[in-house]
């Protein structure tokens, strides 16, 4: 008989190690825990995000696995580093490029901003010129993802359903930069698939990338996962909060039950006041009862902890 049991949840929380947690991180973390937890069986899985080195800060990776330690969000399997996953990044490049769906591009910004027929959602629309003119400079090339007019559409189980059309709002977007480094866009989707991850809840403010890797993974022919973007955390200069905001990890001020029951707060769920006294895990219990991707607001918002 064909087995039609859905598959357990698996979720992830990817933080990148550049400084200490922040309010909005440790909003995601919960998130991302709670929505995998629920399930019976579900899986929450940790990596880390640093395949940027440069901006990598030394001590950050370990004081955000403490954090996330005392806070009772504990991971299952084994800890993955994008540093370490280069090979793996490669291979799957390669694949890419054998197939033709991407060309060497040795424009620099200001070239590219000059030449752009319009702006997109998140920048420059790439003009295609090394696409018509391939490089002919010894100078080190960005690798560039063929893109085309396709609209892309996905349900957000917060956000709701979105669209958005490769081609003509984002363009031939890179995925590997001329200095060697793979872009964001491509390590994730290949982390994901590798790590079996099914169900990603992040911040709104990579709302914009999903279709870019949904485009991917179709190319690649690997299974969509569902996604669910949170709102992100204001701070009150209206920019989205940040290290810069909070140089010290909340987790340095206030104790566990005070930021559990405050992150729960902002994700709608109305705990009551007096859990803030309770140890993580009950609060995190609590949480789990109540948890629902329904209760959160889909805008961001600004929230004083």
């Amino acid at each position: 008989m064909k087995n039609t049991s859905t598959p357990p949840t698996v979720g992830r929380f990817a933080p990148s190690p550049t400084g200490p947690l922040h309010f909005g991180s440790i909003v995601s973390a919960v998130a991302s825990f709670l929505a995998a937890k629920q399930h019976c069986n579900g899986r929450w899985l940790v990596r880390i995000d640093d395949l940027d080195q440069p901006r990598t800060v030394k001590g950050a990776c370990d004081s955000i696995l403490r954090d996330l330690e005392s806070l009772g969000l504990h991971h299952d399997g084994s800890l993955v580093f994008q540093s370490s996953r280069s090979d793996r990044y490669q291979r799957i490049l390669d694949h890419l490029t054998k197939a033709g769906h991407t060309y060497p591009c040795g424009c620099s910004r200001k070239e590219i901003l000059a030449s752009a027929p319009h702006f997109g959602e998140e920048g420059p629309i790439y003009p295609g010129t090394c696409l018509v003119t391939p490089p002919t400079s010894s100078d080190k090339t960005a690798v560039r993802l063929r893109s085309k007019s396709q609209r892309i559409s996905f349900i957000d189980l917060i956000q709701g359903g979105c669209e958005q059309n490769i081609g003509d709002d984002v363009g031939d977007f890179v995925l590997q930069r001329n200095d060697g480094i793979f872009a964001y866009q491509l390590a994730t989707i290949i982390d994901d698939h590798d790590s079996g991850i099914n169900l990603i809840v992040r911040g709104q403010d990579l709302l914009l990338s999903t279709p870019r890797q949904i485009y991917l993974l179709d190319l690649l022919s690997w299974s969509i996962p569902r996604y669910a973007h949170i709102p992100l955390v204001m701070a009150p200069d209206g920019q989205k909060i940040s290290k810069r905001h909070q140089p010290q990890s909340p987790c340095t001020i206030y104790s566990p039950g005070q930021i559990l029951v405050a992150v729960l707060t902002f994700l709608g769920l109305n705990p009551p006041a007096d859990l803030g006294s309770a140890e993580a895990n009950t609060v995190l219990s609590w949480g789990l009862e109540h948890f629902s991707f329904s209760k959160i607001m889909k805008h961001n918002h600004q929230f004083t902890l």
